[in-house]
């Protein structure tokens, strides 16, 4: 995706401790979850939160790869890694955002 766009909210109703921690992608075709991917990452950075886990489901593996490739060069993301087998295993991604 070639636009990264961080918008501007409301940080005192999106405080961590409220916003979501993870999203959920299944059932998504590629296109739609990179762009909810997106505009989450960019709500989760601006809510403070330092981790948030992606769930793309196991399927053929197609959607977590797209996602993967979509987080090495987001601006947003420090580092990410498959999720624990307690996490969701290879049906989700941890992924740690990048510090304020």
């Amino acid at each position: 995706m070639g636009c990264r766009l961080i918008r501007e909210i409301s940080l005192h109703n999106h405080r961590s401790e409220e916003y979501p921690g993870e999203i959920h992608l299944r059932r998504l075709t590629i296109d739609e979850a990179l762009i909810r991917l997106d505009r989450y990452l960019n709500d989760a950075f601006l809510a403070g939160l330092p981790t948030v886990r992606v769930i793309h489901g196991k399927g053929t593996g197609a959607l977590r790869q797209a996602v993967r490739e979509e987080l090495k060069d987001h601006p947003l993301v420090k580092s990410f890694r498959p999720a624990a087998l307690e996490q969701g295993g290879d049906g989700a991604t941890i992924v740690e955002l990048a510090n304020q």
